[in-house]
């Protein structure tokens, strides 16, 4: 598979505060990869290291073959890493001509991307008529321009209405859908989730986990169960290779699976043994829960 990016080591130090610490990961083509983490995990840091606009500390980064220097290399990268900032008075046309020039791409490409964003029936408008959403939308379409092999999007829906999310999140999955690899980083576990086919979790500037998404909520699930003798069904669960973390909450034991196991199963398992449930539940962890599980410590 196509390296788009490879990251080793990354390492990137403000003073005494370490932002990145020994960071690294691989980007291949044509999936959407988030980078997850709450605000201070290092999350822009990194980004910005990699666009040219932070200087690391230590450690290395190449993209695409190695061979192509960044500043080469960034031209096939399309970013938003800030606000939309263009022209208040100016039309989205008139800015997106005004990208052109700089880019150096020819202006057929303008009403392409407006029509992919959705806002060909705006360009006529000025952008300080945008809502805040649509503002996001011509930014991506900016960005968009010169066919970059990837984009980058630092919390794309952030400050957005739901409508605007929803606008955002469908339009990362279509531009995904052609072909063009995404970077997004989110502290919204619900957009990556939704949106991404891999993600990096970062807690402080650490790796907590790389992959895919649905291998890391490819769990044996979690029980919730009652009986009337809490203390031996908690000694008994323990006590079993195929229950792993046990939770306790007032009466509400939470076991979380090792192994694949039904209800019914967990039920005549513990009625053979003289436990009788007064409530068993079975559910799916959530990448949530998973999250929590893995920034525990």
């Amino acid at each position: 598979m196509e390296t788009i990016l490879t990251i080793n080591n990354l390492t990137k130090k403000f003073g005494y505060l370490t932002a990145v610490k020994d960071l690294s990961f691989t980007i291949n083509k044509g999936n959407v990869y988030g980078i997850l983490g709450p605000n201070g995990s290092g999350k822009s840091t990194t980004l910005g290291i990699v666009l040219n606009v932070v200087n690391k500390t230590s450690g290395e980064f190449h993209w695409f073959d190695g061979n192509t220097s960044t500043h080469d290399a960034l031209k096939k990268v399309g970013a938003i890493i800030e606000r939309p900032n263009f022209y208040p008075y100016m039309t989205a046309y008139q800015n997106l001509k005004l990208v052109c020039k700089i880019k150096g791409v020819d202006y057929h490409k303008i009403d392409e991307k407006l029509e992919l964003v959705n806002l060909l029936d705006r360009k006529d408008s000025k952008f300080q008529t945008f809502s805040l959403g649509m503002k996001q939308r011509l930014a991506i379409a900016s960005a968009l321009l010169n066919d970059p092999e990837i984009l980058i999007l630092d919390e794309p829906t952030n400050g957005l209405d739901p409508q605007g999310i929803h606008q955002i999140r469908s339009l990362i999955k279509l531009i995904a859908s052609q072909g063009t690899t995404i970077l997004l980083a989110s502290h919204l576990l619900d957009e990556v989730e939704k949106v991404c086919s891999h993600v990096v979790v970062l807690r402080k500037g650490e790796k907590l986990y790389s992959g895919r998404v649905d291998e890391m909520i490819s769990s044996h699930g979690y029980l919730e169960l009652k009986c009337d003798d809490t203390q031996t069904l908690t000694a008994f669960l323990e006590a079993k290779k195929m229950f792993g973390k046990i939770k306790i909450e007032d009466d509400l034991i939470t076991a979380f699976l090792d192994e694949p196991m039904d209800a019914k199963s967990v039920n005549k398992l513990l009625f053979d043994n003289g436990i009788v449930l007064t409530h068993l539940v079975k559910r799916k962890e959530s990448l949530e829960e998973q999250f929590l599980q893995l920034t525990d410590n």
